[in-house]
């Protein structure tokens, strides 16, 4: 039976051998980088199924490796580990493409647990990428959003909320539901994020013949097809 890799990126060393030999005893094949340059060049050698990412490295931050893996690679699950607190940190990590998230210190097992659950997942997306509503076809795999005869790449998080939409068309979808998904948790202070990208979904729709986004005041969204 095929080992699931894990791409390990870790300029702690201590941490990284902590966190390699607990992923290995849990039947894991982990490659292991110390800075953001390394990891790019591990990830294009090794193609893993999964990224696990500190955020604060020399060289090359975590952000910025996963944006410059996320231009030819936007479906390989990304989970950050930092010690870094502050709302704006996180959902800069979510925006750039990371699907979840764990504050230093953690527990190994609650690691173990969110990596099998982010593999998990992503097989079912890569069993069921894509999903069309009226000329709107959603490719979640690779991002990509066709109208008609246009095509645009999107952000993670905008793919994430139109993979919602369009699997629940002509039904309200609350915010609350997209905010627990993108960042997991409904906290009002997302609002307005959401908001942002809802206005930047709706210009996207805007050409098609056949679907609108409404909004649905005080609950949330609705697909209208």
């Amino acid at each position: 039976m095929k080992k699931n890799k894990v791409l390990l990126v870790e300029d702690d060393s201590t941490l990284a051998f902590i966190v390699q030999d607990a992923l290995t005893r849990e039947g894991f094949e982990v490659v292991c980088a110390a800075n953001g340059e390394a990891g790019i060049k591990a990830f294009d050698e090794s193609e893993p199924d999964i990224i696990v990412a500190d955020v604060m490295m020399p060289k090359l931050d975590g952000f910025e490796m996963i944006r410059r893996i996320r231009i030819n690679s936007p479906s390989v699950p990304v989970l950050f580990l930092t010690a870094r607190t502050a709302l704006d940190d996180v959902v800069r990590g979510f925006e750039i493409g990371a699907n979840d998230y764990i504050r230093k210190p953690f527990q190994i097992l609650e690691l173990v647990v969110r990596i099998k659950a982010l593999l998990k997942r992503n097989t079912g997306i890569a069993e069921n990428a894509k999903i069309t509503v009226g000329d709107c076809t959603l490719d979640l795999s690779s991002q990509r959003l066709t109208v008609g005869k246009h095509t645009v790449g999107l952000s993670h998080i905008e793919a994430v909320i139109l993979d919602e939409l369009l699997r629940h068309p002509n039904e309200v979808v609350e915010a609350r539901t997209l905010m627990m998904r993108i960042w997991q948790s409904d906290d009002y202070t997302n609002l307005n994020r959401l908001h942002g990208f809802i206005y930047k979904i709706r210009k996207y729709l805007s050409r098609s013949a056949t679907v609108e986004l409404l909004n649905i005041r005080g609950i949330g969204y609705k697909l209208a097809a």
